[in-house]
């Protein structure tokens, strides 16, 4: 006899009303300095971002609300990078208290656990390694947060129909409710997603390729809670041989992927009976459950060679995308518009030229690459293309049991971690992320790195026990420019001032009495120096600002 399975009620999702532009009853093409299109994770990030720093925007999305109606799981796994860049926003303790937070995984083989891992070990951030949390949550929060910043002008139920190029920005054509309008924009970034028809009707070509590989998604409440972590498994025998995941959300939902063979019927797998009889393989005939939501995806690559084109940007997966193992996707769109964001406002408010931006497409579409080439390598191990690469998985798989050199080999999704910019012409340092460290000021005040970033749109200058002479003589030297200096540690240095700190003179990689170590508002070090001088300061940070090194006088 056939088992019926219940369906959990659906997500309430937050709706927003249509407000008619003024554009509308005016009839004049307005011009606007920043347009974003599309109000998905990287959008809302990028207009949370430049709210955060007093920089107005205008955001229009074809829909009302967040996530997909049906209220699908998506992308549900934030990395540490991400969730420091949601603390400096402001909605990272509404997403720790709402998400899951783990840094503890199982990879199983059949029924055999192979390795596991503990990331938080390599962590000195304040943001754990990751949260799960529903995706339609996250653009939940970020939209809560820019209505109480009150910059962006977010017009909902707004689909953009034609995008023109002009000489100094860019015309829109906008359809709403209440008819079509014009509006005209210095810069127009398109977070529209991987079907952009910005890019499409711009011309502009993403070197594309669709994997045969089909998985099926179960959003699943259990009576009984499973344990909190992340479990894979290579080849299941509970899904005949293929590749299984496990995570807990918020609301005590688990996403559930199965693996399904490339010739499977999408419509067949996504049956309520279907997917219930897969979930009793695994977990046995007694274990009470509801379903949330049940979806079959496939997935494909595809990476723009720029990422600016003029006056368009293009960020999140309007740029790239890539197989969701590891978390890479909707992590390295959150990082784009972080990216992106302090430089169109430093430019915005005249502190900076065209030049900084050029640097967006310099250090985030080889991030890209990067992510792609990760994610690739970890599609291979789970579908395997050919008898020699089946042959090789197998033989990994079974040494991983026995010998810790081979763990590293097994590649169930190499987990998304912040993209380095080696080659980034600005970061002579070499552009590594700085984590956000908890600090005290000198008056025993507890604050982070975040916390000092999100104050205004500034590099930071951390100066390791600097001498007065020096610190009067590099505040004058650099002077007008967006520098916030801070030294760490010393006396009568006339700076404000953090306690001396091992960690973060460990973790920057400085320490010694007179070191410098320039972070951009991004949490980004651009430039760290043995013995700082304050000509050697102010060269900095033109240096990571694209500033001319000579500045007229």
């Amino acid at each position: 006899m056939e088992e019926n399975f219940a369906f959990a009620p659906a997500y309430e999702l937050p709706s927003w009303p249509f407000v008619p532009p003024p554009e509308l009853a005016s009839g004049q093409v307005v011009r606007h300095p920043l347009v974003i299109v599309g109000a998905g994770p990287s959008g809302l990030t990028l207009a949370c971002d430049l709210a955060q720093r007093g920089v107005r925007a205008v955001l229009l999305d074809e829909d009302d609300t967040v996530g997909v109606r049906g209220a699908s799981s998506r992308g549900i796994c934030y990395a540490q990078k991400s969730l420091e860049i949601f603390e400096r926003l402001g909605i990272f303790e509404r997403i720790a208290a709402k998400g899951i937070t783990w840094s503890f995984g199982r990879t199983f083989s059949g029924e055999q656990e192979v390795y596991n891992f503990n990331l938080q070990a390599a962590s000195v951030s304040r943001q754990p390694p990751f949260i799960n949390l529903q995706q339609f949550y996250i653009e939940w929060f970020l939209v809560e947060r820019i209505l109480e910043l009150g910059l962006t002008d977010l017009r909902w139920k707004s689909r953009v129909t034609r995008v023109e190029p002009l000489a100094d920005g860019v015309r829109l054509e906008v359809e709403t409710p209440a008819g079509r309008y014009t509006i005209e924009a210095d810069r127009l970034i398109d977070a529209t997603g991987a079907n952009s028809a910005i890019r499409t009707g711009l011309g502009i070509e993403a070197h594309a390729s669709r994997s045969t590989d089909r998985w099926c998604i179960s959003d699943v409440r259990f009576r009984k809670p499973l344990p909190t972590e992340r479990w894979t498994w290579v080849d299941a025998p509970f899904n005949e041989g293929r590749g299984v995941w496990q995570h807990l959300m918020a609301d005590g939902v688990w996403r559930i992927d199965y693996q399904m063979p490339e010739d499977c019927d999408t419509a067949y797998i996504s049956r309520p009976e279907v997917a219930g009889a897969r979930l009793r393989e695994q977990l046995g005939p007694g274990v009470e459950f509801e379903f949330v939501w049940i979806g079959p995806y496939g997935y494909r690559d595809h990476l723009l060679e720029r990422f600016r084109h003029g006056r368009v940007f293009f960020i999140g997966d309007a740029a790239h995308v890539v197989s969701p193992f590891g978390a890479r996707g909707g992590n390295s769109g959150i990082q784009d518009a972080a990216n992106l964001g302090w430089k169109l406002a430093l430019v915005a408010q005249g502190q900076a030229g065209d030049a900084l931006l050029d640097s967006y497409d310099a250090e985030r579409q080889p991030a890209a690459r990067e992510n792609l080439r990760v994610t690739s390598r970890s599609a291979r191990f789970l579908a395997p293309r050919s008898p020699a690469e089946h042959t090789l998985r197998r033989a990994v798989v079974a040494l991983a049991a026995r010998f810790p050199f081979a763990r590293a080999l097994v590649n169930t999704g190499r987990m998304s971690v912040a993209n380095d910019y080696p080659a980034a012409p600005q970061l002579p340092a070499g552009g590594r992320t700085v984590q956000n460290l908890p600090l005290r000021r000198t008056d025993g005040r507890e604050t982070t790195l975040m916390q000092l970033l999100a104050e205004d749109t500034r590099c930071i200058g951390l100066w390791f026990a600097p001498t007065a002479d020096a610190a009067r003589a590099a505040l004058d030297a650099t002077a007008g420019l967006p520098l916030r200096l801070l030294a760490v540690g010393g006396t009568d240095h006339g700076l404000p001032a953090l306690q001396p700190d091992e960690r973060l003179a460990a973790h920057v990689g400085a320490g010694e009495p007179g070191s410098f170590v320039l972070v951009r508002p991004d949490a980004y070090r651009a430039r760290v120096l043995a013995q700082a001088t304050p000509e050697a300061i102010a060269e900095a940070v033109r240096t990571a600002l694209a500033l001319p090194l000579d500045p007229a006088p």
